[in-house]
This record gives C-alpha cells, structure tokens and sequence, in this order.
C-alpha cells in the first residue's frame, strides 16, 4: 500500500491494528514462558541432564524436537487458527469496495530480507552476561540449563528495553504524525 493508503487504513481500523499488535506481543510472552517452563520440566523428569556438561547430541536433539512439539501444541497451533480465524470474521466485514481498494500482500522484492545478524548479538550479549556473573573463568559444562535459560530471557529483556522501547516510542510519534496529518 502507499504511503495515504497505510494512513487512512491506520484510521479506520486502528483498533484492529492494535488488536493484532496486543495479540502478537501475548503471543511472544507465551511462547518465552512455555520455553521456560519445558525447560525446567525436562530436567526434573530426566529428559535431559542437569548440567550441561553431561549432554549428548541426542539429548540436544531430544530437547529441540520437545521444545518444537511443546511451542507448536501451546502457543503455534492456537495462535495461527485464532489468528486466521480473527483475521478472516474481520476481513469479511470491511466492505467489498474497500477491501480492493487495499493490497495487503503485495510482492515485495528480495532485496528487503534481513541480514540475520541477531544470532552474533545474542552471542555478544549472552558473553556480556557471563562476564558480569562472574562466570567467564568457569568452565561451560558447569553450567546448569536454569542458568543458561534465565540468562537467554534476561539477554531478551534487555534487547526489549534497549531497543523495543525507543522503537515504540518513534513508532508511537510516527503514527500520531501521521494520523494528524490532512
């Protein structure tokens, strides 16, 4: 859509905007509590070892497998059927005439795809955290999967405060811009 088409969009349906926003961030809380949660479950039904310096490839591959098949049937599943199933009832309802006048999925050109560079800041920060524990002369295999979990979510907390929140905050002044705007 074009710059007015976005603006007029945001106009008429902005609750419904803000309903799929709220959706995908309970969505990504979810799944980070269903990953926590099936954490500790597999080390106190013996899935996998406590320590991690006592695991095989096919307790990794275990737990990959677990953790898929738990984040599908939890949080995966539902949302994609709610999502459609939210999406259609209120597709339906906008006008014929105004439904074509918006191209939601429009091809885009290969060029706009990401550089995938999210896995080297993890790494950084989850070596950032190691460090301020106090850890960074311990051997790994002492580490407990607890540990290295509650560290993943912290890491996520911080790149949630160091960048999602000026992120929200521009997006918020962008659209109050926008929607102000004749």
């Amino acid at each position: 859509m074009e710059g007015s088409e976005w603006k007029g969009f945001m106009r008429k349906h902005w609750t419904m905007v803000a309903v799929f926003v709220a959706a995908g961030i309970l969505t990504f809380v979810g799944a980070v509590y269903v990953f926590w949660w099936f954490a500790g479950n597999a080390q106190s039904t013996g899935l996998v070892p406590r320590t991690l310096n006592l695991w095989t490839m096919a307790n990794l591959v275990n737990f990959i497998l677990n953790t898929i098949f738990w984040e599908l049937l939890l949080i995966g599943i539902p949302v994609i059927v709610a999502g459609f199933l939210g999406w259609r009832l209120w597709w339906k309802r906008i006008p014929v005439d105004e439904r074509r006048r918006y191209r939601l999925f429009r091809k885009r050109s290969r060029t706009s795809r990401g550089g995938g560079g999210g896995g080297l800041l993890f790494f950084i920060a989850f070596c950032i955290k190691v460090y301020l524990d106090g850890n960074w002369n311990i051997p790994i295999a002492t580490f407990t999967l607890d540990y290295v979990v509650s560290s993943a979510i912290l890491i996520l907390e911080w790149g949630l405060v160091i960048i999602g929140i000026p992120v929200a905050v521009a997006a918020i002044l962008w659209m109050r811009y926008e929607l102000k705007r004749p």
